[in-house]
């Protein structure tokens, strides 16, 4: 079992930043691929970017490559998501979620999910 605690969500201006933080309860994180997702209500579970267990491989949905950055910190047993030039949006709940082997894009496929953060951004 992996427990996963999410934070670093708020309320933040468009244009704005804002950098949540992912904590794993398992000392076998490295080997996780570590991902995020974002859900707004009556829509289906939204990947938005992955980062395989090194860390060396990262992934990003269309809608925010350039602007969004995923990283892990495999001594802390964390992964980050640093959310630059927010838009409106990109109002979410956002998601942490691992899994075994390898990245994928489906959150069907992955095991273990935190409770969800919420991020708004206003106009």
């Amino acid at each position: 079992q992996v427990q996963l605690v999410e934070s670093g969500g708020g309320l933040v201006q468009a244009g704005g930043s804002l950098r949540l933080s992912c904590a794993a309860s398992r000392r076998t994180f490295p080997i996780y691929t570590m991902a995020w997702f974002r859900q707004i209500p009556g829509k289906e579970r939204e990947f938005v970017a992955a980062v395989s267990g090194s860390g060396i491989s990262t992934y990003y949905a269309d809608s925010v490559k350039g602007r969004f950055a995923i990283s892990r910190d495999n001594a802390e047993n964390t992964v980050y998501l640093q959310m630059n030039s927010l838009k409106p949006e990109d109002t979410a709940v956002y998601y942490c979620a691992a899994r075994s082997v390898g990245v994928v894009r489906s959150a069907n496929e992955y095991n273990y999910w935190g409770q969800g953060t919420q991020v708004t951004v206003s106009s």
